[in-house]
């Protein structure tokens, strides 16, 4: 006779990949793949090369890659705040430094919405958890065009009460180069070029990485306005005071060692900006990249305040994104 767990093994032996289900869409010179844990862009290619740093379906997300931050990007000190009269506590994911860090919805699988041949989109409504126990329901759809890879992120309140969001993405860009050793990748940063339009430079502490002001980037090496190289700008920072085109929206310009040219604009929601280039991360945990995230707000927007969102009953928020690749 069979036992119980002999029964539920080959249900277990699924050939679904551990971030679940794979949406493949196409366009033109572009291709993606999102997973269903997390609604995350796992690799994003324009003509054969690769945009971002990408990862294999069964892999643990290697430093947040891809990752949609909801309901907040970045860190939360101590994982506790208070709203509305009542505190909440959240995960502490990093423990060394006490904080949580990119909300939760990283953590659950996502549920399919539409599929096209150049579009997907999933949703996921937050379990009612002690952490975050608003009713919020998030869409996240991504498609492809001739222009590249919008993202489009609606966040619903389903609920009766008030909630507070804030929300932000994770790419890992690709440099572009070819080394492998931790020297090769910072080499290949180094020559590649940021323009970041923003006037502002967030001061963090050094052990938690929290904000304790701002400052103006004038006459530091946080002046990302005139696209300098990366070469002696180790980076984990954020940036604010965006200067903004005419529609209010705000674009980050990434030259890579091989000159290709990747464009994130985010729209008038974006307030921040977050760049991080691994310096220091050990020895196979370090992308061959630059993490590059438009934010609505930076780190700590639970407790501080700043530019937090307050999703009335009844009421949706959205945040565009935009991808455009060139020579």
């Amino acid at each position: 006779m069979s036992s119980t767990t002999d029964n539920i093994r080959p249900s277990l032996a699924s050939s679904t990949p551990r971030t679940g289900q794979q949406y493949s869409i196409r366009f033109g010179d572009y291709e993606a793949v999102v997973t269903e844990l997390g609604a995350a862009l796992r690799r994003f290619d324009y003509r054969g090369k690769q945009v971002i740093v990408p990862f294999e379906a069964d892999d643990v997300v290697p430093c947040c890659n891809g990752y949609v931050l909801v309901p907040f990007p970045n860190r939360l000190e101590d994982g506790t705040y208070s709203f509305d009269g009542h505190t909440y506590e959240l995960p502490i994911d990093e423990h060394e430094r006490r904080t949580a860090i990119h909300g939760l919805g990283y953590r659950h699988m996502w549920k399919l919405g539409t599929l096209t041949e150049s579009s997907v989109s999933l949703t996921w409504r937050v379990p009612n958890v002690t952490a975050y126990p608003f009713d919020v329901i998030v869409s996240v759809s991504y498609e492809l065009d001739d222009t590249g890879l919008t993202m489009r992120t609606v966040a619903y309140n389903n609920g009766s009460q008030r909630a507070p969001w804030a929300f932000g993405i994770h790419p890992w860009l690709s440099n572009g180069g070819s080394g492998r050793t931790i020297d090769d990748i910072e080499a290949d940063n180094a020559r590649c070029r940021l323009t970041l339009p923003c006037d502002t430079h967030v001061i963090s502490s050094a052990d938690r990485l929290l904000p304790t002001g701002v400052e103006t980037v004038d006459g530091s090496i946080y002046d990302l306005r005139d696209n300098p190289t990366l070469e002696g700008r180790p980076f984990d920072d954020a940036w604010t005071d965006a200067q903004r085109d005419e529609n209010g929206s705000v674009t980050a310009t990434f030259t890579r060692s091989d000159g290709l040219r990747v464009s994130l604009t985010g729209d008038d929601t974006v307030n921040a900006w977050q760049v991080c280039t691994a310096t220091g991360f050990p020895e196979g945990q370090h992308p061959a990249g630059v993490a590059i995230e438009p934010m609505t707000a930076y780190a700590n927007a639970f407790r501080s305040g700043l530019n937090l969102l307050v999703l009335e009953p009844g009421t949706e928020h959205t945040t565009v994104i935009r991808y455009h690749v060139e020579h």
